[in-house]
């Protein structure tokens, strides 16, 4: 298996530099069921936040790229159960995807709640104000 930093996944799916594209490409052609790209919680969310705000992706279209990896068979996503739920609460709020993995994330490991001084986050994905 190998690890995927941001900037790779970036390059694969803006498919903005000629140069970089064309090696992650030819790295992604490699991938098999026996031989993976592995995904962190970190590089998602870094995902996510870059495609929103440097390439402009509207909801639907990050919600594509997300669910595209977590589908793939050439990619292991790390706690791809809580990414798939942080991924339905992101569809049915208004929070950024960032706030509803962290929020899965934490519920997953056994927290009460999540505590932010993010009242978007608060509101949307489900965590608590910290007043």
């Amino acid at each position: 298996m190998i690890g995927l930093d941001t900037n790779v996944l970036v390059r694969y799916f803006a498919q903005d530099d000629p140069h970089q594209s064309a090696k992650v490409n030819a790295l992604f052609a490699t991938f098999t069921a026996e031989h993976k790209g592995f995904v962190s919680l970190l590089t998602l969310a870094e995902l996510a936040w870059v495609l929103r705000r440097a390439f402009h992706l509207d909801r639907q279209e990050l919600a594509s790229v997300i669910e595209k990896i977590l589908n793939s068979q050439d990619m292991t996503v790390e706690q791809a159960e809580v990414c798939w739920s942080a991924l339905h609460l992101f569809l049915a709020s208004r929070a950024d995807f960032s706030d509803c993995l962290m929020e899965r994330s934490c519920r997953a490991r056994g927290c009460d709640y999540t505590v932010t001084f993010d009242s978007q986050a608060a509101k949307s994905a489900g965590m608590r104000l910290l007043r």
